[in-house]
């Protein structure tokens, strides 16, 4: 039960982007087309989900032993950016057709704070480790879900008679501001 209180959390109630703000760079800048949308989501997913399991191995057996809790933020980028180049270097040896697909996200996500926020979170909410991955895909899915339809209402945007000021980056905020608030009537469930 607890399992399902974190995935609908995470996914709908505290969304990672829609809730919490992290993650807004590529949610404004990636959301302009439903297929990279998706690649961005995968990715996000893939190294969200290492991240964390990494992570949380370092937090609770390296850092938190050795009383050294204060280098957890500059330890965790290290290990992102260094997880980030790693899966970079394995896809392109050995599945040249999977890095080509996710191309540029890979990199992207070394500057994705959601991944630092996420691993952040999950020892700060004192999760287990088989919590914090579960954690970790849901907040990966609640962030592709944001994403994928914010993608979708702008390409709708593209085509609908949109006053020339707001076109762009105004009309994508308010669209966002509303989507959150939509969001948000997902609060009482759990």
């Amino acid at each position: 039960m607890e399992y399902i209180i974190i995935i609908i959390s995470a996914i709908f109630v505290n969304n990672i982007v829609l809730n919490k703000f992290l993650g807004i760079c590529p949610f404004i800048g990636v959301s302009g087309r439903i297929e990279t949308s998706i690649g961005m989501s995968g990715a996000v997913l893939f190294v969200m989900t290492i991240a964390t399991l990494v992570t949380y191995l370092i937090q609770n057996y390296i850092l938190e032993p050795f009383n050294i809790g204060f280098m957890q933020t500059i330890t965790f980028i290290l290990v992102i950016a260094s997880l980030v180049q790693l899966v970079e270097i394995i896809l392109k040896k050995v599945s040249p057709s999977l890095y080509q697909a996710l191309g540029i996200f890979l990199p992207l996500i070394t500057t994705n704070c959601a991944v630092l926020g996420v691993a952040i979170m999950a020892g700060q909410q004192e999760l287990n480790l088989m919590e914090s991955i579960v954690y970790a895909i849901a907040n990966s899915i609640g962030f592709g879900l944001a994403l994928v339809t914010f993608a979708g209402i702008r390409e709708h945007l593209d085509l609908a008679d949109v006053p020339g000021p707001m076109k762009g980056v105004p009309i994508a905020f308010v669209v966002a501001g509303l989507l959150a608030m939509a969001f948000m009537g997902f609060a009482g469930i759990v």
